[in-house]
């Protein structure tokens, strides 16, 4: 089933929801695929730099990542198509004008959002907005 690429459509119709767990963004100079098996990342990306994980707070401290912020993240649960123009955008702007840092990894069905722990519901309240 294709995504949806309609901004007014993605818009009226996703329903944010908050991921269970608190997520922080960590580094591993090495591009060990082993590692991301271990550790079972929510999500991973290979910079020049080393690997980008999201790791769930716990399993980051557990292994001795150090990482700057906590955040909580938020699936928009619509499916949107990775064509979509505009959702990124909107979201983050959203999310600017009510002062939360908008952290956007999207993924095959949905965009989630990743937003300081402290603000998450804040966060949701502002994107139901739409």
């Amino acid at each position: 089933m294709s995504g949806i690429t309609d901004l007014d459509v993605l818009l009226q119709n996703m329903e944010p929801q908050i991921r269970e767990g608190e997520f922080v963004f960590c580094t591993d100079k090495s591009q060990d695929y082993e590692l991301v098996a271990r550790l079972k990342p929510i999500a991973s990306f290979l910079e020049d730099e080393g690997m980008t994980l999201v790791l769930e707070k716990h399993v980051a401290q557990q292994h001795g990542y150090q990482f700057d912020s906590v955040f909580k993240a938020i699936t928009l649960t619509v499916h949107s198509s990775l064509d979509a123009v505009g959702l990124t955008a909107a979201v983050a702007n959203k999310l600017a004008d009510n002062g939360i840092s908008a952290n956007v990894i999207a993924a095959y069905y949905h965009d989630h959002v990743f937003v300081q722990s402290d603000k998450a519901e804040q966060a949701v309240a502002a994107l139901k907005e739409f």
